[in-house]
C-alpha cells in the first residue's frame, strides 16, 4: 500500500472516531471530565436558602458541583425523600432529631458533616419577659419527639416548669412542676409561629423565626448553647443515604460548606440566629 493510501486510510478512520464521538484527543476529554455535577439538596423553610444559593455559586466554580434546592415546610418528609432517592442530601435538622427519624425510618441513613447551630426560643407577642407570664396562660410547643424534648428543657431552663427526664421522648404529661398551671399546648413544628398569634407564648425553631421574620423583642428566653456537650445534640447536619456518603460532589458540597466564606454568610444573614458549629466538639 502506497504511503499517501496509509494517509488517507488513516484521515478516514478519525473522521469517522469524530463523528462517532469516540476521539480522544485532550481538549475533548477535559470537557468530559469537566462536565457539571448536580445535586439535589432538602432544606426546611426558606430562611436558608440564601445561604445555599452562596454555596452553589462556590461549589460550582470549584468542583463543577451545583446545587439544586428544594424546599420543605415539615421536618419529615426531607429524609424520606432521601431514602426515596428524591433528594442527595439534606440539611434541616438538628443530630439528635436526626438519630431519632433515622432509627424509625430503619437506619438507613448517615450524617456526612456539621453544619449550623440554632438555639430554640421561647416568643411571645403578648408579653414583654419570662416574669409577665401569669397563671393559666398559654405556651405552645412542638410536637415531635426531640423538638418537643427541647422545648421542654427551655421552659425547665426558665424555670416555669420541672418534667421527669428519666423518661425518653418526654411529652406535657411528664411535667412534675407546674406551679404557674401554664396550659402547655403541643402543635406541629411548622404550626408554632401560627399559634404564637392566639397562644400567650410559644416556643419556635430558628428555622420558622427566621420565615417569620420575628422580631428579636418577642424573644423571652434562648436555649443555652455556650456547653459543647451539651449543645451536641442540637447541632445541625447535612445527611445522605449510607449507600451514597462516600460521593465525591457530596464531599465537597461538605469541605465547601465548612469554611470561613460560609460562616460569614452566616453571620452577615442570621444575626445571631444561627451560627457555624462544625469545629465544636
Amino acid at each position: 500500500m502506497s504511503k499517501k493510501a496509509i494517509i488517507t486510510g488513516i484521515g478516514v478512520v478519525a473522521a469517522v472516531a469524530v463523528a462517532g464521538g469516540i476521539w480522544s484527543h485532550t481538549s475533548s476529554t477535559t470537557k468530559v471530565a469537566a462536565k457539571d455535577t448536580t445535586v439535589t439538596v432538602g432544606i426546611v423553610g426558606d430562611s436558608s436558602r440564601e445561604l445555599w444559593q452562596d454555596i452553589s455559586k462556590r461549589t460550582e466554580k470549584k468542583y463543577n458541583v451545583k446545587l439544586k434546592i428544594k424546599v420543605f415546610s415539615d421536618y419529615v418528609k426531607p429524609n424520606q425523600a432521601l431514602i426515596d432517592g428524591s433528594l442527595d442530601i439534606n440539611a434541616f435538622q438538628t443530630k439528635i432529631f436526626f438519630d431519632d427519624q433515622n432509627k424509625n425510618l430503619g437506619n438507613k441513613l448517615v450524617s456526612i458533616g456539621k453544619t449550623v447551630i440554632s438555639p430554640i426560643r421561647l416568643y411571645s407577642l403578648k408579653v414583654d419577659k419570662l416574669a409577665d407570664l401569669k397563671d393559666g396562660m398559654q405556651i405552645a410547643i412542638p410536637n415531635d419527639a426531640t423538638n418537643e424534648e427541647r422545648a421542654l428543657n427551655l421552659l425547665t431552663q426558665a424555670k416555669l416548669i420541672k418534667y421527669n427526664q428519666k423518661v425518653t421522648n418526654p411529652t406535657v404529661k411528664d411535667i412534675t412542676s407546674n406551679p404557674k398551671h401554664l396550659d402547655i399546648v403541643e402543635v406541629s413544628s411548622d404550626q408554632t409561629v401560627a399559634d404564637l398569634k392566639s397562644a400567650d407564648a410559644a416556643v419556635i425553631n430558628g428555622n420558622f423565626a427566621q420565615d417569620a421574620k420575628l422580631a428579636k423583642k418577642t424573644i423571652l428566653l434562648t436555649q443555652d448553647v455556650s456547653d459543647p456537650k451539651t449543645a451536641a445534640p442540637y447541632i445541625n447536619i447535612i445527611a445522605a443515604r449510607k449507600d451514597r456518603a462516600k460521593t465525591k460532589a457530596f464531599r465537597e458540597v461538605v469541605k465547601e460548606f465548612q469554611t470561613k466564606a460560609t460562616e460569614k454568610k452566616i453571620n452577615a444573614l442570621y444575626d445571631g440566629f444561627e451560627s457555624a458549629a462544625w469545629n465544636l466538639k
